[in-house]
């Protein structure tokens, strides 16, 4: 059964860091480009960065230069490490399969930036 448990979430004052964790369970680590998600309140959710099994990355633009996505097979984990961080990066952060099919979406990690 595929379960997502995404964490890292907190509260940072802008220009800080966090690293956001994606445990994976079941097939949709294993052989799937893996992306990150955000949803701010009141708007769409965003695929903010995506990764291949063979490690090629691709970001948005809003966050090339600041977010790094990575994964580790032997872990079955995705991570996101993201520096400067601005007011705008406030969001829930979800992790899931890059196209459909998607996994069952989990509750995400809340990271919140302050000034």
């Amino acid at each position: 059964q595929v379960q997502l448990v995404e964490s890292g979430g907190g509260l940072v004052q802008a220009g800080g860091s966090l690293r956001l964790s994606c445990a994976a369970s079941g097939s949709i680590f294993t052989n799937r480009i893996m992306a990150w998600y955000r949803q701010a309140p009141r708007k769409e959710r965003e695929l903010v960065a995506r990764i291949t099994i063979g490690s090629e990355v691709r970001y948005a633009d809003s966050v090339k230069g600041r977010f790094t996505i990575s994964r580790d097979f032997a872990k079955n984990t995705v991570y996101l490490q993201m520096n400067s961080l601005k007011l705008e990066d406030t969001a829930v952060y979800y992790c899931n399969a890059a196209q459909a099919p998607f996994g069952p979406w989990g509750q995400g990690t809340q990271v919140t930036v302050s000034s």
